[in-house]
């Protein structure tokens, strides 16, 4: 088995709404605040899903103004910046990262030969 897929993101201009129609789509409930990066999403309106409690990964709803509506998904790896290396040495191209707190929470973003976005997501 290879790296787990272990985060989602949903992210729009309206974060707050999105929120409210996840949230009446599919039961999500929401602990709203800050994310890694202000390049995920504007201060204080990252809503994160405890996957703990829906039997799944956890994820989060978010964005602003700013942000470029888009679904994400990260994948676990024990080292950011030597995924993202290799995800361009593969013909992709880094478009994030690392960002975040070592030992803590830090992600990464590219984009693959065909342009479609990738996180991932380690402690280092």
């Amino acid at each position: 088995m290879g790296r787990p897929v272990v985060h989602f993101e949903v992210i729009g201009r309206n974060p707050a709404g999105l929120r409210t129609y996840y949230g009446e789509l599919f039961g999500w409930e929401f602990q709203v605040g800050d994310a890694v990066s202000d390049a995920v999403s504007s201060p204080g309106e990252y809503g994160f899903v405890d996957g703990n409690t829906t039997g799944g990964i956890n994820g989060g709803v978010a964005g602003g103004p700013d942000h470029t509506e888009r679904v994400l998904f990260y994948v676990d790896v024990p080292d950011v910046e030597a995924a993202l290396s290799q995800a361009e040495r593969l013909g992709g191209k880094r478009l994030l990262g690392p960002e975040g707190s070592p030992g803590d929470l830090v992600i990464g973003r590219f984009t693959d030969p065909e342009g479609n976005l990738i996180g991932v997501a380690g402690p280092r």
